[in-house]
């Protein structure tokens, strides 16, 4: 499995135990004030288990931002280059077509 499919899979199981765990103590038959601090202490517990791989999934997600806004930034470059050249093109192709109407 690649890379970025097996991150993928990574966060989606870990996005599928955290609705799991907060789906399961809201339905539970508790107060709210309980359920809350029940909430509160899975979510703490998990993020002490999962700290690690926790700080590694925002780290490759914010390489894969800067990634992708590096090659959108280039692409920009390459559109606006080629916006420019047609432009000179067509204002050559203008001047020699008046040179050609000079007597």
């Amino acid at each position: 499995m690649s890379k970025n499919k097996a991150f993928a899979f990574g966060m989606g199981l870990l996005a599928g135990v955290i609705g799991g765990i907060v789906a399961g103590v809201l339905y539970a038959p508790k107060s709210g004030e309980e359920s809350r601090r029940e909430i509160k202490e899975a979510a703490c517990e998990l993020y002490e288990k999962h700290s690690p791989e926790i700080k590694e999934a925002k780290k490759q997600a914010l390489e894969n931002i800067d990634l992708m806004k590096y090659k959108l930034e280039r692409q920009l470059r390459k559109f606006n280059n080629m916006v420019k050249s047609k432009k000179m093109q067509k204002a050559k192709e203008l001047e020699t077509s008046e040179d050609s109407f000079d007597y």
